[in-house]
């Protein structure tokens, strides 16, 4: 049970007094710079002064790291505001920000008070620079467009942080000048027709004008107060009603229709992930990394344009009654920044069953004989509580799939077993420690650290049967929470190898906390693992390490701002089952003369750098030759790629890429490189980043990663085997006589 905390409350008349006093600073700081269009002034709400004065309270006192808001942080939570509201240094210029700096220690009293006179004054501040830049676009377009010169020599700057704050008004105009001639070059360069083009601009700045103008004080709340409790760590939030409901429900938006988590980047609404089993994802053409530009009604209803809008409201279009249609139309991860692609699912819900672990076997050569290895794919942690309250003996969850898994592969007399946890977020802390028990004869599987500092830990308490065959488990980045506890549980126990990439490093423990309006996601607890090493930051390191497809710098614990440390506690006394380390420098050198010479590997790994390469470009060219030259160097490089993986295999080379997606299809996804203007280089260039998901060729290459998992697993048994022969008593007294 969550218990609300002791609630300040503020005097009526101290409100009010605030509240006048708000009106009165919001109207004159927006009457203090140059002549702007006449926005709504949002306000905030007496019950929002309450809501303030708890959240500040629970962060004080229950978040784990036991910080103090004070003047200190009171500074960090304006900086963090601005670079939320403007990170591209877009809308304000140095006079402003000037302005702004009345607040800079005075945040932390006047919360604690319940006033939010600095973030309403400056969000409002904001909205009517966002509103006459916006309407000035729009006004302007047709005329803009037509004095574009793209045989000048000049770049644009992609990230804001590269960036100075404008001093005048005339230093954004010019910003923005390169910032629309970048747009409008990158349609150019995808064959768009002249009207085509203003046309698309026109309808897309429209657009966001208009969802500018439906900011509310709920919006502005939950991004101020959201500025402040990022500073705790990322996994603490400000939830407003509408986001509370939409969380209660269900964090991965099974509900909302699609089955996919979706998020904004920039103008679009990007696909996250696609939720296993859900419509999307048993539809099969919607992939993570898709940007969705539209979304329609039925099979035959038009299509609307949603680049610029709000995530909620996009949601609220794809969501649907079940055995309904949704058209969406969007730019594919894999495909150029011109490129379409009209998708039609059926709403559903994601049923938890569906959800299920699954098996196969594999079948690895070694020398002259096959060995079989079984496969146990499991996409989340789940548990079906509902049923296991209501005493149903076939209540369904993790450790029972898999139980009976494993003795469906035992029976089929598979050689050992590979638990897949690739793209595994986690889910029940109960399901990680009863897997675990499946694996060893008994002990702790975990440590938990509250923010108390009292430390529980929590296992398998009873000796009992356990599978004690050869055992790996293959991870990757997006392994995350209840993953990580059980592949941390299996290598302290040295019970099975660990392979593939570094995981994703969230080791703490949420709570909602429930405030007058919305609730406050806490981070209360971390997970430590038996040996005392915490899961967070650092993830779980692999024994041996598999190219990775992800780029550690934007994806995983260890690229969010402010994520709690990593640090130690005491390790638990436990058994050891096998000496696997002996084996490793022997098992490494195996594989690395696989992947040498596979050519899955290679393929992998120059795509990878090539993903890395161009994610590295700070700034385009606006001169339209340049950009054209750029892009061709880019899509050589990945032919010549492809033609030696083809080349490898005994096919024919290609002529261009087009050739391939025509033949093949393929679906590959495109990295999540965030730009603080909302612009990225493979938006022009039209280079596939593999660091978002893996890809649809290594499913039908019978997965690589996969393969060389079962190649380990293979490599450990028979090293095992030999080691046991050599130390035998027979081969001893051969070798003596």
């Amino acid at each position: 049970m969550i218990t609300r905390g002791t609630k300040k409350v503020v005097p009526l008349i101290i409100r009010s007094r605030l509240a006048k006093s708000a009106n009165t600073l919001l109207t004159g700081l927006l009457a203090s710079t140059l002549a702007l269009p006449a926005a709504a002034v949002i306000e905030y709400t007496e019950t929002q002064q309450d809501t303030i004065v708890e959240l500040v309270d629970q962060l004080e006192e229950r978040h784990y790291a036991k910080l103090r808001y004070n003047d200190d942080l009171s500074s960090e939570h304006l900086d963090n505001y601005i670079d939320s509201l403007d990170g591209g240094k877009m809308f304000f210029t140095t006079a402003d920000l000037a302005e702004f700096e009345q607040y800079r220690t005075r945040m932390d009293e006047d919360l604690h008070k319940g006033s939010l006179d600095a973030g309403f004054a400056i969000f409002n501040r904001y909205q009517a620079r966002l509103e006459a830049r916006l309407g000035q676009v729009i006004d302007s377009l047709d005329t803009s467009i037509a004095a574009m010169d793209f045989t000048v020599d000049e770049q644009y700057r992609l990230n804001g942080d590269d960036r100075e704050w404008a001093n005048t008004q005339e230093e954004l105009d010019e910003r923005w000048r390169k910032h629309l001639k970048n747009q409008v070059l990158s349609l150019r360069v995808a064959e768009k027709d002249p009207e085509e083009i203003a046309e698309t601009l026109g309808k897309r700045y429209t657009n966001q004008l208009n969802r500018v103008k439906q900011y509310n004080n709920q919006d502005v709340f939950q991004i101020y107060a959201n500025a402040l409790t990022e500073l705790y760590d990322p996994h603490t939030n400000y939830l407003s009603p509408r986001r509370s409901e939409n969380f209660n429900i269900n964090m991965s938006l099974s509900l909302e229709g699609i089955g996919a988590v979706l998020q904004i980047e920039d103008e679009y609404t990007k696909v996250a992930r696609i939720v296993a089993a859900g419509p999307a994802d048993k539809q099969g053409e919607l992939k993570a990394a898709d940007r969705i530009v539209a979304v329609g009604q039925g099979t035959d209803g038009d299509m609307q344009d949603v680049i610029g809008w709000r995530l909620d409201e996009v949601v609220e279009l794809i969501r649907g009654p079940k055995g309904t249609t949704v058209k969406l139309e969007v730019i594919p991860a894999k495909g150029k920044s011109d490129s379409r692609k009209q998708i039609t699912i059926v709403r559903n819900k994601v049923k938890l069953e569906e959800q299920s672990a699954q098996s196969k076997i594999l079948e690895i050569p070694n020398g002259d004989q096959t060995m079989r290895v079984g496969v146990i794919d499991i996409p989340a942690f789940y548990i079906d509580f509902d049923a296991m309250r209501r005493g149903d003996k076939d209540y369904k969850s993790t450790t029972r799939d898999v139980k009976a898994l494993l003795d469906g592969l035992q029976d089929e007399g598979v050689d050992g077993i590979v638990v897949d946890l690739r793209n595994n977020g986690g889910g029940s802390l109960q399901e990680a420690n009863e897997l675990t028990g499946l694996f060893i004869e008994y002990g702790p599987t975990v440590q938990i650290r509250h923010s108390s500092r009292r430390v529980w830990r929590d296992g398998k308490r009873l000796r009992g049967p356990y599978y004690d065959g050869p055992l790996v488990v293959l991870i990757n980045r997006l392994s995350a929470s209840a993953s990580e506890i059980f592949a941390g549980a299996i290598q302290d126990y040295q019970r099975g190898l660990i392979v593939g990439d570094r995981s994703f490093g969230k080791g703490t423990v949420q709570t909602l906390v429930p405030l007058t309006e919305g609730q406050l996601k806490l981070t209360e607890s971390k997970f430590y693992r038996i040996s005392g090493d915490s899961t967070q930051h650092r993830g779980v390191v692999p024994d041996i390490e598999f190219p990775s497809i992800y780029d550690p710098e934007q994806i995983g614990e260890s690229s969010l701002n402010h994520a709690l440390n990593w640090d130690q506690i005491n390790p638990v006394r436990h058994r050891r089952y096998d000496d696997l380390s002996s084996l490793l420098p022997r098992v490494g050198e195996l594989f690395q003369e696989r992947a040498q010479t596979n050519p899955d590997f290679v393929y992998l790994e120059e795509q990878v750098n090539l993903a890395d390469e161009t994610r590295d470009i700070r700034a385009l060219p606006l001169n339209e030759a340049a950009r054209i030259a750029m892009r061709e160097e880019q899509e050589a490089k990945a032919l010549a790629i492809e033609n030696r993986r083809r080349a490898s295999r005994g096919e024919e080379p290609l002529a261009s890429l087009d050739e391939e997606e025509t033949s093949e299809e393929s679906e590959d996804t495109t990295g999540d490189v965030e730009l603080a203007d909302g612009e990225r280089a493979q938006d022009s260039l039209g280079v596939t980043d593999y660091s978002a998901e893996e890809t649809e060729e290594e499913e039908e290459n019978t997965d690589v990663l996969l393969s060389e998992a079962g190649n380990i697993l293979v490599d450990t048994l028979v090293l095992k085997q030999r080691a046991f022969a050599l130390n035998s008593p027979a081969e001893s007294e051969k070798q003596q006589n």
